[in-house]
């Protein structure tokens, strides 16, 4: 009897959360197919002008921000032929995180990196399910000092939102959900890119 009521739980919470992403899809399609169009426009436009784009984020983003640049570097679509994107992710090399989180302080992980990597034309991706991680919002401060384009991965109406170029802003208020969408958004970004890319050559 425990075991079944268990079982019970168990579908209720899975239903409850596919349910809740089928009820945010319709909204998220409705208000971000713009945004989405305008960030694959803007990377588009930092690789053939031969920039770089940086990508970064905390926890569940910063695998995130590994996923998007390994899209970019090796290939999205199977069986593509095409050259090879120059994208970033800032969270990989542990030397580097553990050496400016000792030195400088966990703020600056990826501000630092910008300082060090970035150049007028290229463009940081922020991915931030809150919208209001300090290093992020420090990172965005620095590349737009460098003359960096700004864009970033969020939720609907965040700081971050409003200090980026371009934001996918997710609306919603739940952490999964917002993240689930960010993959959706940067899966497309990417197909868009290799379009333009491909469309080039």
């Amino acid at each position: 009897m425990k075991r079944t009521g268990m079982l019970a739980s168990m579908e209720h919470t899975v239903l409850r959360r596919i349910q809740e992403l089928e009820e945010l899809l319709p909204q998220f399609k409705s208000e971000c197919v713009s945004q989405i169009n305008k960030i694959a426009i803007g990377i588009f436009e930092i690789f053939t002008a031969g920039n770089k784009l940086l990508i970064f984020g905390n926890g569940g983003s910063a695998a995130d921000a590994q996923h998007f640049a390994g899209e970019f570097v090796s290939s999205f679509m199977m069986g593509l032929d095409r050259k090879s994107l120059p994208a970033i992710a800032l969270t990989t090399d542990t030397s580097v995180l553990s050496a400016i989180s000792n030195d400088f302080g966990y703020d600056s992980v990826f501000s630092r990196q910008i300082e060090g990597l970035g150049k007028p034309g290229d463009g940081i991706l922020a991915i931030s399910t809150s919208g209001t991680s300090s290093n992020c919002l420090k990172a965005v401060s620095v590349a737009r000092y460098m003359n960096l384009r700004v864009f970033s991965l969020t939720r609907k109406g965040s700081v971050l939102s409003t200090l980026s170029d371009e934001s996918v802003g997710v609306p919603s208020q739940n952490t999964q959900h917002i993240q689930e969408c960010h993959i959706v958004a940067y899966h497309i970004l990417t197909e868009l890119v290799e379009n333009m890319i491909v469309g080039e050559e």
